[in-house]
């Protein structure tokens, strides 16, 4: 039995994935990473992270490509804003037995992929409290009204960046079912912010797979792990929950631009920095774009020379 971990990026987002990575790799330095790149711009980030941290690539790459464009086709190729989104589908047909699901506005403050043991009792897990704020973002009201789900099985309703499962619990085919199911109701589901695989990946899980575990349910209180959640206390390089008097297990930087300035910068920064000179705040902080009259004064002084 194999365990691992699945990240999607490309070279834009090579700052927050040797966040990520180091993160992982501070406490756990055996766990394999495969990369899925999120498209076709992806050979600098590989070849960074298989140098540094050991991560590998999805060895088919062709199939990725099939599966996303398959899926894509199902709803129309221009109906969801981040189509790519769904190449992480993929996880269910990679190397891994058991596996976890990451994206890279997160950084871990644990061996993280211990979260996995309680596959003895369920085959497919995650842990935040995306039920907490209601369906939105993910399902409509319709999907109550018409007896999809019961209230109680929207409880197991999760953040797409986060979760784990066993491989080959659903197949390619079922895959392109559940896609077809959900374009047919598409009045079941919540675009409103421009999620793209959020509903689907929930509508599927809520579906198929019957042993699910969050977390958060669990009896004895579990920390938090939302960025925009501004009541956690930092110790070192790792945050408490007051709430629960517990570590989080990760921080998750869902919706919210990663910069100085943004919620918990400091263990962010600490995390990418780790082993190099930090630059200072004013460095990384973005350059504000050129109004349109400097770029007007730019153009006379060129056509000037």
């Amino acid at each position: 039995m194999t365990r691992g971990i699945y990240i999607t990026a490309n070279d834009k987002v090579i700052e927050q994935a040797i966040a990520l990575l180091k993160s992982i790799r501070f406490y756990d330095q055996q766990t394999p990473v495969v990369l899925i790149p999120y498209d076709d711009q992806y050979q600098m980030i590989a070849d960074f992270l298989n140098k540094n941290y050991g991560v590998t690539l999805y060895p088919d790459l062709a199939f990725i490509e099939r599966l996303s464009q398959k899926l894509q086709s199902i709803f129309g190729s221009n109906f969801f804003a981040r189509p790519n989104q769904f190449r992480k589908q993929a996880c269910w047909f990679g190397e891994f037995d058991e596996f976890l699901y990451i994206d890279t506005d997160i950084v871990v403050f644990k061996r993280i992929i211990d979260d996995l043991d309680f596959f003895t009792d369920y085959d497919f897990i995650c842990y935040d409290y995306q039920h907490k704020a209601g369906i939105k973002n993910v399902f409509s009201p319709k999907i109550l009204e018409d007896n999809v789900f019961t209230k109680q099985e929207l409880n197991d309703m999760f953040n797409g960046g986060f979760w784990a499962a066993k491989k080959g619990l659903i197949s390619e085919q079922k895959i392109y079912q559940i896609f077809a199911e959900c374009a047919a109701h598409i009045d079941y589901f919540d675009f409103t912010y421009k999620t793209s695989d959020q509903p689907i990946i929930n509508y599927m899980i809520l579906k198929t797979i019957k042993r699910r575990l969050n977390l958060a349910h669990q009896p004895e209180k579990y920390p938090g792990n939302w960025a925009g959640s501004r009541h956690f206390q930092q110790q070192n390089n790792y945050l408490i929950d007051p709430n629960s008097n517990q570590p989080l297990h990760y921080l998750h930087w869902a919706g919210i631009k990663i910069q100085p300035g943004c919620p918990y910068w400091d263990i962010w920064k600490y995390y990418r920095y780790l082993g190099e000179t930090s630059p200072s705040d004013a460095e990384l902080s973005p350059k504000p774009e050129p109004s349109q009259f400097s770029l007007l004064q730019r153009a006379k002084q060129f056509f000037k020379k």
